[in-house]
């Protein structure tokens, strides 16, 4: 049936694309959620290749966008909030499409998307407007995940002049927001108590492979998580379909 674009809001960037099967349904679901540093000049057409190859394996695949920095309303707390509605648009479309959420759903997030995939699984009430989430998360997979917010910030500052998109999406540093960084950050979270796979490439250089050292911290609160290091391979590496990493990403669905 292809892709179909589908509004969760009245923000230019409060949608999503929804990738159907061929097969018939219903379809088990996956949230994809790109990265891109949250900010708005990467789009959700990031996840597009991985979206495609999902679906032609008999997945849905619900590619999300959200309000990013750059945008009214993009960053905290906005970014979060558009990541819950966009899940819980899933209880829209599921009397729409054949859309299987008994069982929950599959969360992809790549980057800064891993960030958020972890971060919706906590349910974390951070401001009087959060919106609780409606749809039950059966797994997480953190493709090369932002896992810790005040590590990359870490990171960020020791490659002067860099300044760190997390200062962006924060609104400042962790001295004046510490509230939000507690509230934002998926190692502040643990334990989430949602079955969560990390995979991360060995020659990242956008987000280090040692971000994934939350996967100590978490085992350690005895999460259900697993973490594959994928050796030679580089950021983007993890959500191409024609790469060897793909297979490590297909054998967690």
């Amino acid at each position: 049936m292809g892709k179909i674009k589908i509004t969760y809001g009245e923000h230019v960037s409060q949608f999503g694309e929804l990738h159907i099967p061929e097969t018939s349904g219903p379809w088990p679901i996956i949230v994809s959620i790109h990265g891109g540093f949250w900010k708005s000049k990467y789009q959700l057409d990031e996840n597009n290749d991985l979206a495609v190859d999902l679906s032609k394996r008999g997945y849905a695949v619900w590619n999300i966008e959200y309000r990013r920095v750059g945008e009214i309303g993009g960053g905290w707390p906005g970014t979060f909030l558009d990541i819950i509605a966009a899940v819980n648009h899933l209880t829209q479309l599921k009397s729409l499409y054949e859309i299987e959420l008994t069982k929950g759903v599959t969360l992809i997030g790549h980057s800064a998307g891993g960030h958020l995939a972890l971060w919706v699984s906590s349910n974390s009430k951070f401001t009087d407007e959060t919106i609780e989430l409606m749809v039950p998360i059966e797994k997480v997979i953190s493709l090369a995940g932002v896992t810790d917010l005040e590590h990359m910030l870490l990171i960020h500052n020791s490659q002067k002049p860099l300044t760190s998109p997390v200062l962006d999406f924060i609104g400042g540093t962790v001295e004046a927001f510490q509230n939000r960084y507690d509230k934002a950050s998926p190692a502040n979270l643990l334990p989430l108590r949602t079955p969560q796979v990390l995979i991360h490439g060995t020659e990242d250089r956008h987000v280090p492979i040692e971000l994934s050292n939350y996967y100590t911290k978490a085992k350690a609160m005895r999460e259900d998580i697993e973490i594959v290091r994928l050796s030679g391979i580089e950021h983007f590496g993890v959500v191409n379909p024609t790469s060897k990493a793909w297979k490590s990403v297909l054998q967690y669905l």
